[in-house]
């Protein structure tokens, strides 16, 4: 892939991040900005800028990147190109410890409804949902069979959500539901500081199975065959998609389409299958496309804010309908 290409590629990165924390209900202006970033915090710009669209514009760069190294992580491991971040079934877990927490309370006798109980419930679900993953791969060998207990796992997760749901007073409702519309706001630095070190652990811990990972996609017995130590493989894959994932989803919800969209347009752009060219490039796009759809989301020069997993499926849609028009199938 020519420099040039990753040239624009950044500054549409660098461009998109400007412009989310330029924008929103109240227009803030470059110079406004630096005033903002050298001055004090107690101003108004200074307040916006500091508590409010910085964290949510590095929030957006890091789980655009998260979810969709988790996506390409998926899709080389399970060879299946509709694979996504969330297909072991952490997304759901989390969401079923969310939904006890929110909606227990009519079955179970107790409620967590404040910002960090929900935030610990999430953590909670689906850091149950990776063990249970972890202890079934120490028994499954066959990569298939894992994942369709992820998926299983998923819709039994599914089903005790519906359970509580329909036992649950509208406003207990409400708020689980907007919980699974996702948010990249009310994002304090603490919490920021926490995702970055799980991505910055998840890319480094990365590039030390890419030779692994470049073989996988010519099939686990060939593999095998060059000597690559599948369960280990499978291990490193699993435990950060999970890390990912499930931090990501604990902070922020559930947030469709940007693992499963993302990789298939940097194999688009790049033509080739190397990971250790694709990881950089998927990056730089998973951060721009989610960059962008928060820019959407909060609908510059009004008052509203859109739901962050509803642009993202508007988005995330299309781009995938037209991958496959385009390629007449999604390769891996």
């Amino acid at each position: 892939m020519r420099t040039r290409t990753y040239f624009i590629l950044i500054t549409v990165l660098i461009a998109l991040f400007i412009a989310d924390i330029l924008l929103g209900s109240v227009y803030i202006s470059l110079k406004e900005v630096w005033h903002a970033l050298i001055g004090p915090e107690t101003s108004t710009h200074g307040y916006i800028l500091w508590q409010l669209r910085l964290p949510r514009a590095i929030m957006a760069l890091l789980t655009g990147a998260g979810l969709s190294i988790a996506g390409m992580l998926m899709q080389t491991l399970f060879r299946n190109p509709l694979a996504g971040p969330f297909v072991l079934g952490i997304s759901s877990g989390a969401g079923l410890g969310v939904a006890l927490s929110i909606m227990g309370g009519s079955l179970l006798g107790f409620q967590l409804v404040s910002g960090l109980g929900i935030i610990a419930s999430s953590i909670i679900g689906s850091f149950a949902v990776f063990l249970l993953i972890l202890l079934v791969s120490l028994r499954i060998k066959d990569t298939m069979g894992l994942l369709i207990i992820g998926l299983m796992m998923g819709s039994l997760s599914s089903a005790l959500v519906g359970v509580l749901q329909y036992f649950s007073p509208s406003e207990q409702l409400r708020r689980y539901v907007f919980w699974g519309l996702g948010s990249l706001g009310n994002i304090s630095w603490t919490q920021l500081l926490i995702i970055s070190v799980i991505t910055l652990f998840s890319l480094i811990a990365l590039f030390w199975i890419v030779k692994p990972l470049n073989t996988l996609l010519l099939g686990e017995a060939y593999a095998r065959s060059l000597g690559v130590n599948i369960k280990r493989t499978r291990w490193f894959c699993i435990i950060i998609t999970c890390l990912l994932a499930g931090s990501i989803t604990a902070f922020a919800g559930p947030i469709a389409f940007i693992g499963l969209a993302v990789p298939h347009i940097a194999r688009l752009l790049m033509n080739n299958m190397d990971h250790k060219k694709m990881i950089p490039l998927i990056v730089i796009i998973g951060a721009s496309l989610l960059l962008a759809c928060d820019l959407i989301a909060q609908v510059p020069f009004s008052n509203y804010t859109l739901p962050i997993n509803a642009i993202t499926s508007l988005v995330g849609a299309p781009l995938v309908i037209w991958l496959i028009v385009k390629k007449r199938y999604l390769k891996f």
